[in-house]
C-alpha cells in the first residue's frame, strides 16, 4: 500500500513546484483555444471551397512565417524574458481568433482573408513555440523534469480531446464558426489571466552578444549532437509523410459521412491516445532502450495512418487515429526529454527552435503536403502512400542514425550511448 502511494505521489511530482501548476492550467486553455479553431477553420475553409488542397493551404499558411522567423524567434527566447514572450503571444493569439470572429460577423466568403489572419497566427506560434518549450526546465528542477515533460503533454493532449470535440459540437448547434470563434477568444483570454501566476525557479542566464554565430548556435548544436540530430528529423519526415489531419474535414463529410461533429471527434481521436499514453508514462517513465522504443513508437504511427486512410467505418477511423496518438507520444516525450536535458538552459531557446522549425514542417507543412497529394492522387491514396513512407523512413533512420538506434536512457544521453556501444562490441 505504501509503495503505491510512493508511485502515486512521484507520479505528480510536478505539481508540486506553483509555477508549473499555473503553466499547465495557461497550456490547457491556449491550446483548446487553437484547437477549437482549427476545426472551425477547417470546416468553413472546405465548405468555402470544397478542395483538398486548400486545407493543406491552411497549413502551409501557418508553417511559412516559422521558415523566416525560427532563428530570430530562438534568440529572443534566451536573451528575454520567456514569460513576457508568452504572455504577448497568448495576447496575439487571442486577437488572431478575434479577427477571425470578426470575419465570420462580416459573412466573408473569402478565403484569402482567413488565410491573412493564419499567416499572423503563424508569426505568433513561431516566437511562442521556442520560449514554451525554453521555459519548462526552470519551473521544475532537472530530475522531475520527465514528469513534467509527460504532464505538459497530458495537458496538451486534453487540450486536443476537448478544444476540437467542443468546437465541432459548437459549429453544429449555431450552423457556422461565430461561436467557436468566440469561445476561443474566451478560453485565450483564461490563458493570460492563468499565465500571471507563474514564478521561475531558475536565476537569469548569461547573456550573449548578438551575431551571425550566436544566432546560428542551435543549428550547429543539433548537428554535433547526433542523437538529438536523429530524434528530431525522425519526427520531421515522419510525421510530414504521415499525417492525416489535413484531410480530416474530407473524410468526415465524404467518406464517412459525418458532420462537424463527427470532425470533432474525429480531430479528438488522436489526443484521446496521446492523453491516455502520456498519463502511463508519467507514473511508469521510460528507463531504458528509449532510441529503440522511439523508432518501433513511429512505426506504429505508420501502420495505423494506413489502417485509417483505408477505413470507411466511423468507429474502427477513430480507433486507429487513437492508436497513432498513443505511438505519436511515447515518441514525442522521449525526443522532448532528450532534446531538453541535452541541452544547457542558455542555449534552449535556440535549440527549440530548430525544433520547432523541424516540428512545424511535419505538421503544418505536412498538412499542404497532405492537401497537396490529395489533389492529384485522390484523398485515401494519399493517406495510405504517406503511411507507407513514414515506414520507409523509420527504416533508413535506423541506419543512418546508429547512436539514435543505441540510446539507452535520459540521465545523460552521451554516457547511455557509450555504455550501449560497450555492451554491443563485447556480445
Amino acid at each position: 500500500m505504501l509503495a503505491s502511494n510512493n508511485t502515486t505521489a512521484a507520479g505528480r511530482v510536478a505539481f508540486t513546484y506553483p509555477g508549473f501548476s499555473s503553466y499547465i492550467m495557461a497550456r490547457f486553455f491556449i491550446v483548446s483555444s487553437l484547437e477549437m479553431q482549427s476545426v472551425a477553420v477547417g470546416w468553413q475553409v472546405y465548405e468555402i471551397t470544397k478542395r483538398p488542397l486548400d486545407l493543406g493551404l491552411v497549413g502551409l499558411a501557418q508553417f511559412l512565417p516559422g521558415i523566416f522567423l525560427f532563428l530570430v524567434a530562438g534568440h529572443l527566447a534566451d536573451r528575454l524574458d520567456r514569460r513576457k514572450i508568452l504572455l504577448t503571444c497568448y495576447g496575439g493569439m487571442a486577437a488572431c481568433s478575434a479577427l477571425l470572429l470578426m470575419l465570420a460577423f462580416l459573412a466573408s466568403h473569402s478565403v484569402y482573408l482567413i488565410y491573412l489572419v493564419l499567416v499572423l497566427l503563424g508569426v505568433v506560434r513561431t516566437i511562442n513555440w521556442p520560449a514554451s518549450r525554453a521555459i519548462l526546465p526552470q519551473l521544475v528542477p532537472d530530475e522531475h523534469l520527465h514528469n513534467a515533460i509527460a504532464w505538459n503533454s497530458i495537458a496538451f493532449q486534453s487540450a486536443t480531446i476537448i478544444g476540437p470535440a467542443l468546437g465541432g459540437v459548437l459549429y453544429a448547434f449555431s450552423h457556422g464558426p461565430r461561436l467557436v470563434y468566440a469561445f476561443s477568444v474566451t478560453s485565450a483570454a483564461v490563458a493570460i489571466l492563468s499565465f500571471f501566476k507563474i514564478k521561475l525557479l531558475s536565476k537569469d542566464r548569461p547573456q550573449e552578444e548578438i551575431s551571425t554565430r550566436t544566432v546560428l548556435a542551435g543549428l550547429r548544436y543539433i548537428w554535433r549532437k547526433k542523437v538529438v540530430l536523429g530524434s528530431i528529423s525522425l519526427d520531421l519526415f515522419a510525421v510530414l509523410l504521415g499525417g492525416a489531419v489535413a484531410l480530416l474535414p474530407v473524410y468526415a463529410k465524404e467518406i464517412l459521412k459525418t458532420g462537424p461533429w463527427g470532425l470533432g471527434l474525429l480531430r479528438s481521436a488522436p489526443g484521446v491516445g496521446a492523453g491516455l499514453m502520456a498519463i502511463f508514462l508519467a507514473y511508469r517513465p521510460l528507463q531504458r532502450r528509449v532510441g529503440v522504443t522511439m523508432l518501433w513508437a513511429v512505426a506504429a504511427f505508420g501502420v495505423f495512418t494506413i489502417v485509417f486512410g483505408l477505413s470507411h467505418n466511423l468507429v474502427v477511423s477513430l480507433i486507429a487515429l487513437l492508436l497513432t496518438g498513443a505511438a505519436d507520444m511515447i515518441s514525442v516525450v522521449i525526443r522532448a526529454t532528450l532534446v531538453q536535458l541535452s541541452t544547457p538552459d542558455e542555449m534552449r531557446g535556440r535549440v527549440n527552435a530548430v525544433d520547432m522549425l523541424f516540428l512545424g514542417a511535419s505538421n503544418e507543412f505536412g498538412e499542404f503536403e497532405s492537401g497537396f497529394t490529395a489533389q492529384w492522387f485522390g484523398t485515401v491514396r494519399a493517406v495510405v502512400l504517406g503511411g507507407l513512407g513514414t515506414l520507409f523512413v523509420i527504416a533508413l533512420w535506423a541506419w543512418l542514425f546508429p547512436d539514435l538506434r543505441r540510446a539507452e536512457g535520459f540521465a545523460d544521453p552521451e554516457v547511455a550511448l557509450a555504455e550501449a556501444t560497450s555492451r554491443e562490441s563485447q556480445s
